[in-house]
């Protein structure tokens, strides 16, 4: 009787009962969720992670929020944040409307002294608009206006209102250097100086803007795959509203210690889910910067260092009726910062990870790279190295970028110019070189600024790299 009711039991339930050794690990199902909803965060998260390294940085070098931290000259290296380009003089203001109400942003007209190009952004780096001649004042300049979330009343007139979904954002602002040498700088850092920024309700008799000049000193913004990412996470989560589209964030962080009114104090457990989490973020982001970009040109391995879905949403806050690409938003934001509204009408980027025969371009060999003549811009190009494993500048190199402004730059009597990268110049190359270091690979990024239909309809080709030795 006994083994009959055993084999009863054994056809209600399925099989025979449980064994210890059968039963799930609580302590291993919370670690792996906890890692795997840490690597979502992550992947979603990594906009303002990058966003909060920047303005972290800048704190450090004595600035504030409503303030603008600015480079007075052509900066090296030590600008650690990711992809910067150090042929144009940055002035990037850093903005919250929390307390203050709607910021005004003043963007000098362009003319002979100067033009601005650049975009105004929410703290995920999504555009709130393009600025100078190729943004929305079309170069006569302008006062933008960013409203904080929620804000019900009637702007004044006489300003261009961005009404914006989180308090904090910041600007990404390139005062165009017209003609090549130390007066052409300077001409450029002073036209830079004339933009504004302070809180609208003070606008009757606007305060001094504070700028912060941090040339030839160590920002380091680079993103840190560490517990710091997380810490950075949280930072941003506890002060900005949640966005509709976002709420499916709320449970996958509370898993992870990420709660809204609630102290991010993760246990020595939850420390080490995190750590490990967030280094295999970074190679899911590494393995698909490497896989998702297409080449540009048929015949070339340049490519748009964007997927053609994140460029489809870039300027509607990555959102359209039917997409929210947070995986090409997550690449974009592990490799630079920066979102443009109107993407091809002030610059284009091209970014080449490898040579003419597909190989990565390695930091002890040398290449040269032939830049046809008659480059399809109105105002400049430049090719700009970085470390492949970073996306910041070599760090203790010098010169790290060529631009058709560069003094002393050599042309080809067919108007064409042979750059050359290696860790030495090739003999008599010097004005052309861009130094490299062995035991590392870089990565070029090539920049042109007021692009002209030849890029556009591809009958201006820029050709690979070639390695020469």
């Amino acid at each position: 009787m006994k083994n009959l009711l055993t084999l009863s039991l054994i056809l209600v339930s399925g099989g025979p009962p449980a064994r210890a050794a059968d039963l799930p690990d609580p302590a291993g199902l919370t670690s792996r969720a906890v890692e795997r909803r840490a690597v979502e965060a992550a992947n979603w998260g990594i906009p303002v992670v990058n966003f909060d390294r920047m303005f972290q940085a800048f704190k450090e070098k004595g600035g504030d929020f409503n303030q603008i931290v600015y480079w007075s000259g052509l900066f090296d290296w030590k600008n650690q944040t990711l992809t910067p380009n150090p042929d144009t003089i940055y002035f990037k203001p850093f903005y919250d409307t929390k307390e203050v109400g709607p910021v005004v942003v003043e963007i000098p007209p362009a003319g002979d002294n100067g033009s601005i190009t650049g975009t105004l952004m929410d703290v995920w780096q999504a555009a709130l608009e393009d600025v100078g001649p190729a943004g929305v004042d079309k170069g006569a300049g302008g006062k933008y206006l960013v409203l904080p979330p929620g804000y019900s009343q009637t702007p004044p007139e006489g300003y261009i209102v961005l009404p914006s979904s989180t308090y904090e954002g910041f600007g990404l602002l390139r005062s165009t250097i017209k003609g090549s040498g130390p007066d052409a700088v300077k001409r450029a850092v002073d036209y830079g100086l004339k933009i504004r920024l302070y809180p609208l309700s003070q606008a009757s008799n606007p305060p001094a803007t504070r700028f912060v000049d941090v040339l030839g000193e160590l920002f380091d913004s680079t993103i840190r795959y560490d517990l710091s990412f997380f810490q950075s996470l949280d930072r941003v989560v506890q002060y900005e509203p949640w966005l509709p589209r976002d709420k499916v964030m709320v449970d996958m962080l509370k898993t992870i210690g990420i709660e809204k009114g609630k102290a991010f104090k993760p246990d020595e457990a939850m420390r080490a889910a995190l750590e490990a989490a967030v280094k295999e973020a970074r190679d899911w982001f590494d393995l698909r910067y490497e896989t998702s970009f297409e080449p540009y040109f048929s015949d070339a391995h340049w490519a748009l260092p964007a997927s053609p879905e994140l460029l489809k949403a870039a300027s509607t806050f990555y959102e359209t009726p039917d997409s929210y690409p947070v995986d090409a938003r997550g690449v974009t934001d592990y490799w630079a910062f920066s979102t443009v509204k109107h993407l091809g009408e002030g610059q284009f980027y091209l970014m080449a990870t490898k040579d003419r025969d597909g190989a990565p371009l390695d930091g002890g060999l040398t290449y040269k790279l032939t830049v046809p003549a008659h480059p399809p811009v109105s105002q400049y190009w430049s090719a700009v190295v970085y470390d492949r494993a970073t996306h910041a500048l070599i760090r203790d190199v010098a010169s790290p970028s060529k631009s058709s402004q560069t003094p002393g730059l050599r042309a080809n009597s067919n108007g064409s110019v042979d750059l050359y990268f290696g860790p030495e110049a090739p003999s008599g190359k010097e004005p052309n070189w861009t130094p490299t270091k062995p035991g590392g690979r870089f990565e070029v990024l090539f920049r042109l600024y007021g692009p002209q239909k030849p890029l556009i309809d591809k009958s201006w080709v820029l050709p690979d790299l070639e390695k020469t030795r």
